[in-house]
Formats: C-alpha cells, sequence, structure tokens
C-alpha cells in the first residue's frame, strides 16, 4: 500500500495584452496551505516582469501574495513551482457519522458559546458569490439526504450522483454562469460541480467548502498497475469538503466520484471559486487579452512509510 506521494507541480499562466498595462495589481493563491495530509517542502513564485510583492494570508488561513507592478508591459507570466508530500487518509466508516439532522442541529443557537471547529464550519454553510441557496438544489440532493442517513455516507451518494448525471464539458460554462442554469444543462467543469454540490448540501443547513488545487497528470511511480488519469489533470482542480462529526472535514472529488486523497494536491478553500482564484486582481490599460494556463503536476517518488504528518483542520 501507497502511504505517501511526492509530487513536482509546476504551474504557469500568461496574459499576453494587445497594448501596454501601465500598473497591474494582483492577488495570488499559488502557495499550498498547510493542509490534513499534506507537507509543503519547497515553493516559489517567479514573476516577469518582476513587481513589488508582499505574502500574507487571507481571511480563511490560505498564503496569499499580493503583487504590484508599476512598469509598462504587454505580458505577464507567473510560474509557480513547488514539492509537496501527500499523504494516505484512513478509510473512514461513513456509516458511523452523526445523521445530517443531528449535524445541522449542532449549528442551532444555544446561547453558549460553541466549540472552536464548529464555529469555523458555520462559515461555510450560507450563500457566497458563486454558491447561491435556492430550492432547486435541496430537492436535487433529497434522493441522498433521507431522514436519518449518516451525513458522510449521504455525502457519498450525492458525490456518486453529481457525478453519474452531470457530463465533463470544458468550454460549456464560464465563471459566471448561473449555478441553477448549470443544474438545468446538467454539464461544466470541476469547479460547476463543485459549486453544485456544495449549493446542494448548503441547502439542507450543512457546512461546505471549496477546494482549490491539482491533481495528478501521469500515473505514480510504482509497481502497481497505471491507473486513468484524473479529470481535470493539466489545470487547476477543485473539489469539495463537507463537514461530518466526528471525523471532521472530509473531501470529496465530484469530478472523478471520488474521496480525495493521494491524487490531490490542495492550495487554498474558501466559500466558493472567488475566494481562491490562482490569480485574479486590476490593470490600467492592456486592452483585449489572451490567457493561457499549463499545469503539470508529476509524481517524482512514493514510499509506504507510516504517515507522520500532523493533521489540521
Amino acid at each position: 500500500m501507497i502511504n505517501r506521494v511526492r509530487y513536482r507541480v509546476r504551474h504557469v499562466t500568461r496574459y499576453s495584452y494587445e497594448a501596454e498595462v501601465m500598473i497591474s495589481q494582483q492577488l495570488l493563491h499559488l502557495v499550498p496551505r498547510p493542509a490534513p495530509y499534506q507537507r509543503c517542502l519547497e515553493h516559489a513564485v517567479e514573476v516577469i516582469p518582476a513587481g513589488h510583492r508582499s505574502d500574507g494570508v487571507d481571511a480563511f488561513g490560505n498564503p496569499l501574495v499580493r503583487l504590484e507592478i508599476d512598469v509598462p508591459h504587454t505580458s505577464l507570466t507567473v510560474t509557480s513551482r513547488m514539492q509537496v508530500d501527500v499523504y494516505a487518509r484512513p478509510r473512514l466508516p461513513a456509516n458511523e457519522s452523526l445523521a445530517w439532522e443531528r449535524v445541522v442541529e449542532e449549528f442551532r443557537y444555544r446561547a453558549v458559546p460553541p466549540a472552536r471547529e464548529l464555529l469555523e464550519a458555520a462559515r461555510f454553510r450560507h450563500e457566497s458569490a458563486h454558491v447561491r441557496i435556492k430550492r432547486v438544489f435541496a430537492d436535487y440532493a433529497a434522493p441522498c439526504l433521507t431522514p436519518g442517513r449518516p451525513l458522510a455516507d449521504a455525502a457519498l451518494a450525492l458525490m456518486h450522483q453529481i457525478h453519474r448525471d452531470f457530463s465533463y464539458a470544458p468550454g460549456t460554462t464560464e465563471i459566471g454562469t448561473p449555478l441553477a442554469e448549470v443544474l438545468e444543462q446538467r454539464r461544466g467543469v470541476c469547479q460547476d460541480f463543485a459549486h453544485v454540490m456544495i449549493a446542494c448540501l448548503r441547502a439542507h443547513g450543512l457546512a461546505a467548502r471549496y477546494v482549490s488545487g491539482y491533481v495528478r497528470g501521469v500515473a505514480t511511480p510504482s509497481d502497481a498497475p497505471a491507473v486513468p488519469t484524473p479529470v481535470g489533470a493539466g489545470a487547476s482542480h477543485a473539489w469539495i469538503s463537507v463537514w461530518a462529526p466526528p471525523f471532521g472535514w472530509i473531501d470529496l472529488d465530484p469530478t472523478n466520484d471520488k474521496p480525495a486523497g493521494l491524487d490531490h494536491v490542495a492550495i487554498a478553500w474558501g466559500r466558493d471559486f472567488a475566494d481562491v482564484s490562482p490569480l485574479r486582481g486590476t490593470i490600467l490599460g492592456g486592452g483585449r487579452h489572451e490567457l493561457q494556463v499549463q499545469v503539470d503536476v508529476e509524481p517524482i517518488e512514493v514510499d509506504d512509510d507510516p504517515c507522520d504528518v500532523e493533521r489540521v483542520a
């Protein structure tokens, strides 16, 4: 059994502008955060042309790079390189999690200070920029969230349902496509699948967050037979986490119909894509532009050493 995979990741973003950009201010979510079953060994961000950089942390604890370029330029290239160890996660008995109604009840106001973990989870129960809470999402998830069903088991069923009902079809949606339209058309990309699943869970009063990262692009270098390349390789990927006591946050990938694990490298999490976009900002000038993104996720080492990474929430 493989217990650890070391990845070399390279993420290149290139903007080409038809006219000079005089000033560019950007926010970068390209530095991997401390996460359960993951450890970043090294990381570097290269920007051409160079600008003024400051490093910090956003409201969700994700590493954040603020960048300002005040020299005229007609292209911008941001290259992020990292090596990350990803550790195997234990198999969780999904039927031993709390019933989903009991989890909803945990969030009820009781006039006493809630536990820190519960207070943190509560941040991810409400509407956000790309996830509106509507009855249509509650109705779609209802066959999975049956009375008394353990939440982890129900979330797995919802993941399977989305994967079965939706087609992975790049180019059919944009970030501004209303989520209700995505649900009606039953097609999209990984961020759509993640947003739909989050909307379904939140519509029932549950806490779910959006996770941005990568999936491996080639087979793991082991003696085991090669497995298919996950859907979403070659670009940024997205999946979800659901708060499922007593296990805490459980990561599920509806695009690939499986829990997140050795194939996944987490970068940041938030309420939805808007909180963790790899690169976003404002520019003065530039006119029309072309965008190219290349992501390479290469497994370079595996072993069967026991998992020694400290779990964090």
